[in-house]
């Protein structure tokens, strides 16, 4: 099974497996490459043993030359993450691989595509919900009051208009 994996995929194999975030087993970073815990663990031997094919003429710097996960596109990724979505894990890590990245970076992919959805279009939690409907309210009561004030200070004006009409302004003695 070894012999169907690139130089260049095994490289990135083992350096994702060296630089892992704590708590991350090698037998998880196994699981999301798709390949055996004992073929990592045989990988990583014998890359400290220098003893890991050096990829050929053709073939150096292979992973320099494949695209880099951070130089993908955001439609790119949106297309990636949209055509793996309905993958299983072996199909995933598989499709990952000819692309050159990790099945990781498409779940890293997705949540940065759900953080961009507007924050005001679903409250986060039911008392949430419920402080903006107190302030709805509140702010629909203020608003009702100043209605309320404005028509009040209009009529007296018009009021105040007729009366002068009337009884003259105090300024017309």
């Amino acid at each position: 099974m070894s012999n169907s994996f690139t130089d260049s995929f095994k490289i990135q194999a083992i350096e994702k497996a060296l630089n892992r975030q704590e708590g991350i087993s090698i037998k998880d970073v196994a699981e999301n490459l798709g390949i055996g815990h004992s073929t990592l663990q045989k990988w990583i031997r014998q890359a400290k043993n220098q003893q890991l094919n050096q990829p050929l003429d053709g073939e150096s710097n292979a992973v320099t030359k494949e695209k880099r996960p951070q130089d993908w596109s955001v439609e790119e990724r949106l297309n990636m993450v949209i055509s793996c979505g309905s993958l299983d894990d072996e199909e995933l890590s598989r499709r990952c691989r000819e692309k050159g990245i990790y099945p990781h970076h498409l779940k890293q992919w997705k949540g940065e595509f759900i953080k961009q959805k507007p924050a005001s279009s679903i409250p986060k939690s039911q008392n949430e919900s419920k402080q903006l409907k107190d302030e709805i309210k509140s702010l629909q009561k203020e608003l009702r009051r100043k209605d309320k004030a404005l028509a009040e200070t209009a009529a007296l004006l018009v009021l105040q208009k007729k009366v002068n009409e009337i009884w003259g302004s105090s300024e017309d003695s």
